[in-house]
């Protein structure tokens, strides 16, 4: 073996070491004899799985992954802890969600060490550091519409041509997209929200469940235009689809958060993943696979990434949820 051989193998093996020692030897310990545990997540699972083998190497644990959109996350996390039957250790959701989860005092605090490693400013004091964005935007099939024809502003979106081509999630249904429409204010302006809106139901969308099914339908090209995730473009343009998305400049989005159950059956192993996954290590690995990580400096191989501003859509909780539900289900349903 080569000194540059050895040299680089011996690199690989303090970088293992170091990251392995960083979490508490016996919490892992702790861990391992629990063996498995169950998240409930939002994460699209050919990700998760790299992480759950990057996780299941350094640990052996098995995580049971769950993965469905927020409000379902929600819906089934807090049914089990009313009935008083909760199986889940965790939930990676969306910020208003997990709000939603917390006031209703199912979650419990973790203090990671990891934290250390995140700005002050992306630290909430009761849920821990916001590890990833979710950056939503106007995503577009380039074989049906072509660039220097796709829209420019999301204003453009409700645009004649577009009516009956456009998919989005049910606002009267997926959490994600209510809070979307209630925040897209804060890109155009109070009285110009108002009307997109109102011009955008009037528009007939095609709805889905959610983000995922969306993508797909552009994806596809059943419909050449839609509202979703930005990092579909990657995720879907990986496997060769011809998609896109509309380079508005400001980005609307979400914080995703990583939460303890209050009654984790298996807590131990819940704070060594909570800790794995808030490590550089896993940063990088979410960032190549397409993931807004909340790290400066990394960014997926999404086009134009680095010039995408990120703007945290505010909270609506359980009460405005309801009225905001009501509101879309008029205008866009009646």
């Amino acid at each position: 073996m080569s000194l540059l051989t050895r040299t680089i193998a011996l690199l690989i093996l303090w970088s293992v070491a170091t990251t392995a020692l960083a979490q508490d030897p016996k919490l892992i310990e702790a861990a391992k004899k629990e063996g498995r545990l169950v998240l409930y997540g939002t994460m699209q699972t050919d990700i998760f799985e790299l992480l759950h083998k990057a996780f299941q190497k350094k640990t052996g644990i098995t995580i049971d992954y769950w993965r469905t959109s927020a409000t379902k996350v929600t819906e089934r996390a807090l049914s089990e802890a009313r009935a008083g039957k909760a199986l889940f250790d965790l939930v990676m959701s969306t910020e208003d969600t997990t709000r939603i989860m917390l006031k209703e005092g199912i979650l419990a605090k973790y203090d990671s060490p990891m934290s250390k490693d995140f700005p002050k400013d992306a630290i909430d004091p009761e849920l821990g550091p916001r590890a990833r964005n979710h950056i939503i935007g106007i995503l577009y099939n380039k074989n049906i519409i072509k660039p220097g024809d796709a829209p420019k502003t999301v204003e453009d979106l409700v645009k004649p041509q577009y009516r009956g081509k456009l998919v989005m999630a049910d606002p009267t249904l997926h959490t994600t997209t209510a809070q979307w429409l209630a925040n897209v204010h804060k890109l155009i302006g109070k009285e110009k929200s108002e009307k997109f809106i109102r011009e955008l139901a009037a528009m007939k969308p095609t709805f889905v469940e959610s983000f995922n099914p969306a993508a797909d339908r552009i994806t596809s090209g059943e419909f050449p235009i839609g509202i979703t995730y930005v990092y579909y473009v990657y995720l879907n343009g990986a496997k060769g689809a011809p998609i896109d998305y509309v380079r508005t400049g400001k980005f609307l989005g979400d914080a995703s958060y990583l939460t303890l159950s209050h009654k984790a059956p298996h807590p131990n192993a819940a704070k060594a993943f909570i800790d794995f996954f808030l490590d550089e290590e896993s940063m990088s690995i979410m960032a190549k696979a397409g993931e807004f990580v909340n790290r400066k400096g990394i960014y997926p191989p999404v086009p134009d990434a680095d010039k995408i501003q990120f703007v945290e859509m505010d909270d609506l909780g359980e009460k405005m949820y309801a009225e905001k539900r009501k509101e879309f289900h008029k205008l866009f349903l009646q």
